[in-house]
């Protein structure tokens, strides 16, 4: 029996599908990064300068904005003609396979924004009013980026921007109402790791994209330059951790090496696979190494 078979329609399967869980790790990490920065550096303040109840906010908020942004992308795209049925390569999505209604995932646009911005709001509590404006720039981006940026070739700076600096700096500044320089690297350093999931995603839809006119950055520079640009991101990772060896957090530098070695392994598999569904398994490895990034660079601070 075939998968779309199994689903019943606006099932709780199907949203879970609709959802995609697998995402959260790219979620997760900023955060716990930002986190991780926050409580060592709390020490240096006032031990009581940390704040648990505005760490599990920043989580939760950072899951419900991951989660609208692909409910907006499965509709959005499915509206635009992006998601085919018939040529698609990547994991299937919920509206166009019929698992959820277009109404449906109207409403549950509708539900997660406002969960968001519910569980943004008391943000400001702890960080000033500027949390309002940076929570209402996240809501408009998670739009803006399937709807446009995505079609422009800015999605990876989005990713630099709303996975990296925005998360990371802004879980570390409603803690201690200040970003250092440590802080601001390693939101970058973070943005590069994530966008390593946005690549291997666009160098396997590349024909797809540029026949649908989304002019991706690997549409615009091709498949091999989509794959140096894959490598470059780990490597420029790895030399923006120096600043927490600079810092003195030498295991916060060297445990990320151990992300860079499964990198590489990941790199090479794409090189070898280079087109056609079985990238797929690429993306679920480049998901993988993401979240060991995080714990590696989480771990080696709280642990120096």
């Amino acid at each position: 029996m075939s998968e779309e078979r199994i689903i019943k329609t606006d099932s709780v399967k199907a949203w879970l599908l609709a959802a995609r869980p697998k995402t959260l790790t790219g979620a997760a990490v900023p955060v716990m990064i930002g986190v991780a920065l926050a409580w060592v550096d709390a020490k240096l303040y006032d031990g009581e300068a940390f704040n648990w109840v505005a760490a599990l906010l920043c989580l939760l908020f950072s899951f419900s904005m991951q989660i609208d942004a692909n409910f907006i992308n499965d509709f959005f795209d499915f509206v635009n003609g992006t998601d085919d049925v018939e040529t698609r390569l990547g994991p299937r999505r919920a509206c166009a396979q019929g698992w959820v209604r277009l109404d449906s995932m109207k409403k549950a646009i509708a539900l997660t924004t406002c969960t968001g911005c519910m569980i943004g709001l008391p943000l400001a509590w702890f960080g000033g009013m500027e949390m309002i404006l940076v929570g209402a720039l996240c809501v408009v981006f998670a739009f803006l980026y399937t709807t446009f940026f995505s079609y422009q070739g800015l999605g990876d700076l989005l990713v630099l921007l709303f996975f990296g600096i925005v998360p990371v700096c802004c879980s570390y500044y409603v803690q201690l109402h200040t970003i250092t320089w440590q802080v601001f690297l390693a939101s970058l350093a973070c943005g590069l790791v994530i966008d390593a999931l946005l690549i291997v995603n666009n160098f396997r839809d590349r024909d797809n994209d540029s026949l649908a006119g989304k002019n991706t950055i690997i549409v615009k520079l091709g498949a091999q330059a989509g794959l140096q640009l894959y490598l470059a991101v780990g490597v420029g990772a790895l030399i923006l951790g120096g600043t927490f060896l600079l810092n003195g957090h030498l295991l916060a530098f060297i445990l990320p090496f151990i992300y860079f070695v499964l990198h590489i392994f990941t790199f090479l598999k794409i090189k070898r696979i280079y087109q056609g569904k079985a990238l797929n398994l690429c993306l679920g490895e480049t998901a993988r190494n993401i979240f060991i990034y995080g714990l590696c660079v989480s771990a080696g601070l709280l642990l120096s």
